[in-house]
């Protein structure tokens, strides 16, 4: 009978975004494994605390289904001799497969031409019970962690030395060794409320019995009691704790049984930008901001204990005592900040290295920053941008970076920029973009709210790709050290939210990706050259990351996305606005683009196809010509509305055309490359007239499917 299995490893205390992963990752490596097993079940679940790692799987079943089944090799020709005899490549197939090589079938395979050898596999399946030790040794060796150590004189890997461990199938006990220990029923309860072992009778009672030992195993319902607890600490105070769900989700995992405690420190420490204190409490000691009703911030905090304590006073004296450590600093660093100049610290940066590659002429950040203004400068024509305000934030965007307060809080890099500036007396809309110049911060994050700090963005970060992608600093794989992907996406991402049909469009800003990528290499001078096969890789690059974007993020169909990136236009507005009406041609008529592009493109190769425009009195069809008057009924409209980029009314009389193709592709008999020279090259100059048309949408050749 199927029964749950549950798998637990306890160790000491895992830190809190190594166990976040875990809890993600953790399904799918026992999925993986069971499903190699042929082992069936009806759901995994991960749990854990700082201490245990656990995994239960619903109604897993208590033996291997029994398998019948062909598996399809190699050809006959390549599985067996002249003379009959199995080759070394049949015999590699069949001992892959666990058969004797004389078993080895010739047969027929459905979709293939020819004779394939065939195995023919009959494996009567094995009892759960005997596969489980060695699939359950084999999880806990596979989990992979950032940092793993060793301990005591094994050989076992682990992110922390591994104390005990539980195994259960049903009720029954799967024991096994690994890491020096043998697996039993016996977990361990909360190492100050429950210290000792815990027996654990089945998979089903293990949350309620480790709840009564005082250790909350589900990471939800801790995150529950967590809220509770908050609310709790709400009621007390009168105050309200600033949500900040990120904060949430890790403070869940530094303790097995939350408890909250609130604490405060000196009022005089709000004269400290708020930011700061926050960033003290929330990122140094994970404590939990408070504010008023009125949203302001209050001078309390509250955090989580990982136990219940008889003084609670007691521990909030001591978080009181750090925290006010950390403030004191902060109210020292920002006093001496405002004792000197952002000129002062842009001085400063011109010693500090930004990309050593880029050579002595570029490879500071002061360098940087000048090179930002003067693209900056630049953009400005033809835009509408306000030039002094953005020329200015751009001259100020990275001075920060060498104050005291964001040496100790790097996080505040901007945010502090923002208060600096308007505390030596810049504009509001100057010190807005110097804060929002880092945005976004991430995938999916904030967009500058400004033109002038979009515009600051972007260059900052088109710097960044140019300067990389001319020394060779390209990403590889999954590696990107330098962010890379994430600075291609930040600038798609603001001139897809500025462009006609963003959400902050409507006013003119550079658009034209290749554009910003020739500006900022001129920017660079002879400082940094951009290499004509570098400058091939890097707008491949931005491609890819529109591409990925359309897709993923906002859904839009993946032919429609392929073909509108392989037209002329690199303003990622115009691609997603041409990819968006491209899904709503029909798929006959976009298969019948597809065909005539790929008629045109062999008849190049050919030699064919050079008349520029066809003859109607040549024509021998009523289907050509009235293809030819559908298109030429057209053309003014289609012509027009693309130059516009009205694409709505350019793809719809695009769409009119189906018909009229289909008619002279499958119904009335035309021959495009006719024996007939005079035929043939008419014919292929009426489809190249239409395509040369249709060209500027995109390459419908990038269509899956035959046509």
């Amino acid at each position: 009978m199927p029964a749950d299995l549950l798998f637990e490893i306890g160790c000491e205390e895992i830190p809190a975004k190594m166990l976040t992963r875990q809890l993600l990752e953790l399904p799918a490596l026992v999925e993986k494994r069971l499903a190699e097993e042929r082992l069936e079940h009806k759901g995994i679940r991960a749990l854990g605390t700082p201490r245990r790692l656990a995994v239960i799987v619903k109604a897993l079943a208590d033996r291997q289904p029994d398998l019948n089944e062909e598996v399809v090799g190699p050809p006959v020709s390549a599985a067996f001799a002249p003379d009959g005899s199995v080759t070394k490549a049949g015999q590699g197939f069949a001992a892959k497969n666990g058969v004797d090589p004389a078993s080895l079938q010739k047969k027929e395979v459905p979709g293939k031409k020819g004779l394939y050898a065939v195995a023919v596999r009959n494996v009567i399946g094995q009892d759960a019970r005997g596969l489980l030790p060695e699939l359950l040794a084999d999880v806990a060796k596979s989990v992979q962690w950032p940092k793993s150590q060793r301990w005591g004189w094994g050989e076992t890997t682990f992110v922390r030395p591994v104390q005990w461990l539980v195994a259960l199938f049903g009720g029954e006990v799967v024991s096994f060794p690994w890491a020096g220990l043998t697996a039993s029923r016996n977990s361990r309860g909360h190492r100050f409320l429950s210290n000792g072992p815990v027996e654990i009778s089945s998979p089903e009672h293990y949350i309620e019995t480790l709840r009564a030992a005082n250790v909350v195993v589900d990471p939800e319902a801790r995150k529950e009691l967590v809220r509770a607890e908050l609310s709790r600490l709400e009621r007390e105070t009168g105050l309200r704790v600033r949500a900040d769900e990120a904060l949430l989700n890790e403070v869940i995992h530094l303790g097995e049984y939350p408890v909250g405690v609130s604490g405060e420190f000196d009022p005089s420490y709000l004269e400290v930008p708020e930011e700061m204190i926050v960033t003290a409490m929330r990122t140094h000691q994970r404590y939990f901001a408070m504010e008023r009703t009125d949203g302001t911030l209050a001078n309390r905090f509250a955090t989580m204990m990982a136990t219940v304590v008889r003084d609670p006073s007691v521990v909030a004296k001591g978080n009181e005592k750090v925290l006010a450590a950390r403030l004191s600093d902060a109210k020292f660093f920002f006093a001496e900040d405002k004792k000197k100049s952002a000129d002062a610290w842009n001085a400063k940066l011109d010693s500090v290295v930004f990309q050593a590659k880029l050579g002595d002429q570029a490879k500071t950040i002061g360098q940087k920053v000048r090179r930002i203004t003067k693209l900056v400068d630049n953009q400005c024509e033809g835009a509408e941008i306000d030039r002094t305000i953005a020329v200015r934030a751009a001259q100020l965007c990275k001075a920060d970076l060498a104050s005291s307060a964001v040496g100790e809080f790097p996080e505040l890099q901007g945010t502090m920029g923002r208060h600096y500036a308007r505390i030596a007396g810049e504009p509001v809309a100057v010190a807005t973009a110097i804060e929002q110049h880092w945005w976004p911060k991430g995938q999916g994050g904030a967009l500058p709210e400004t033109a002038e700090a979009a515009l600051v963005a972007v260059a900052d970060r088109m710097d960044t790709l140019v300067g990389c992608f001319a020394t060779g600093l390209v990403p590889s794989g999954n590696a990107d050290p330098l962010g890379l992907r994430r600075a291609a996406i930040g600038v798609l991402a603001i001139l897809l939210d500025r462009g006609p049909d963003g959400a902050r469009g409507g006013k003119r800003f550079p658009r034209s990706t290749d554009t910003l990528i020739e500006a900022t290499a001129n920017v660079y001078g002879d400082a940094v050259k951009l290499t004509d096969e570098s400058r091939t890789q890097l707008r491949e690059f931005v491609r890819g990351r529109l591409r990925s974007l359309l897709v993923d993020d906002e859904g839009l169909d993946v032919q429609a996305v392929e073909v509108a990136l392989s037209g002329p236009s690199t303003d990622p507005t115009d691609v997603r606005r041409r990819a968006r009406h491209l899904a709503t041609i029909p798929h006959e008529t976009r298969a019948a683009f597809k065909r005539i592009a790929n008629i045109v493109d062999e008849a190049r190769k050919k030699g064919f196809g050079n008349r520029m425009l066809p003859e109607p009195t040549q024509f021998t069809s009523p289907v050509e010509h009235g293809l030819w008057n559908a298109y030429r009924a057209r053309t003014t409209t289609i012509a027009n509305s693309l130059a516009q980029g009205d694409y709505a009314v350019a793809f719809r009389a695009l769409a009119e055309l189906g018909p009229e193709l289909a008619a002279f592709f499958d119904k009335g008999g035309v021959m495009v490359m006719d024996p007939n020279e005079e035929l043939r090259e008419n014919r292929l100059a009426l489809l190249r007239t239409i395509q040369d048309q249709f060209v500027q949408i995109g390459d419908f050749r990038k269509l899956g499917g035959a046509a």
